[in-house]
């Protein structure tokens, strides 16, 4: 997954952040809509954009920027659907990337999900050529 660069917005005009200000002083609800059409955000997805719209409000500059998931390994494990020594394994054989943090391993979501998709292609393939055996 490739991330996008960060990008850096000016803060707002004092009398725009006034009135954004306002617009959000007691407010819960944010409607979204794009090209005309109402998207409801999930719950952290609507904090984030609250979160951006107040720092704006108070004429800071804001600088918005992608960051990757990183799963320890028994959470990519139990994603996975495999054992912590074998992943741990897999790892050690450079199979799956990973990262120290100190002696800790992280792991990328976008690696465990790459390899998910490898496994699955892997065993589609041996299905099809065990159904051409099969059929010869």
């Amino acid at each position: 997954m490739a991330l996008i660069a960060p990008r850096v917005t000016a803060g707002l005009p004092a009398e725009d952040a006034q009135k954004l200000k306002y617009a959000l002083d007691g407010s819960h609800d944010i409607t979204v809509f794009v090209d005309g059409t109402v998207h409801r955000l999930p719950d952290g997805a609507r904090d984030a954009v609250v979160d951006l719209l107040g720092r704006f409000s108070r004429g800071e500059a804001v600088t918005v920027s992608s960051v990757e998931e990183m799963l320890t390994t028994s959470r990519a494990a139990e994603l996975a659907g495999i054992s912590h020594t074998f992943l741990r394994n897999m790892t050690d054989r450079g199979e799956i990337p990973v990262e120290y943090r100190g002696t800790h391993r992280r792991i990328r979501l976008a690696d465990v999900m790459a390899w998910l998709e490898a496994q699955k292609k892997t065993r589609n393939a041996g299905e099809g050529a065990a159904e051409d055996a099969d059929e010869g």
